[in-house]
């Protein structure tokens, strides 16, 4: 049925509740999983910053994608406690872009997708990464409630 699915996260509560569907789905049909977040930089001057002021043994870990590494390590644990091969994606820039770009790189058949931001007038006034997938999609998305 999916040989390919991907799916975003953001470190929240709700983006590992897209990321465990998402894993549980790649398990059952033995499809890989793509773990994507978005990013974006941080300048200079602040990594200059933080590094003075950081213990001399964990400097090296100052760096601009150190929280995006870590989120996802974190969805990469859950996917592979369920025997999924799991590829990550850090990617700069809009959230919704770097899903479909990896998407579209990827072959995906599916992208999961957290429902968060999708209601109200916020779906209409600012977007939202959900909406934007949804519409732009190179393949299925499903979203999943979250909330």
């Amino acid at each position: 049925m999916y040989e390919c699915i991907v799916v975003g996260t953001d470190g929240s509560a709700m983006a590992a509740q897209a990321v465990r569907h998402a894993a549980g789905l790649a398990a059952q049909a033995g499809a890989r999983l793509e773990i994507v977040t978005a990013y974006e930089p941080v300048p200079a001057a602040q990594l200059r910053a933080q590094a003075q002021v950081a213990p001399a043994d964990v400097q090296w870990a100052i760096n601009p994608r150190e929280d995006v590494d870590a989120t996802l390590e974190e969805a990469a644990a859950q996917a592979r406690t369920l025997g999924v091969a799991v590829s990550l994606h850090a990617r700069q820039g809009d959230p919704a872009d770097a899903i479909l770009d990896v998407a579209e790189e990827t072959g995906a058949d599916l992208i999961v997708i957290g429902n968060k931001g999708m209601t109200g007038a916020k779906r209409f006034l600012l977007g939202s990464v959900p909406n934007k997938v949804s519409h732009h999609a190179p393949c299925s998305v499903l979203i999943v409630r979250t909330s």
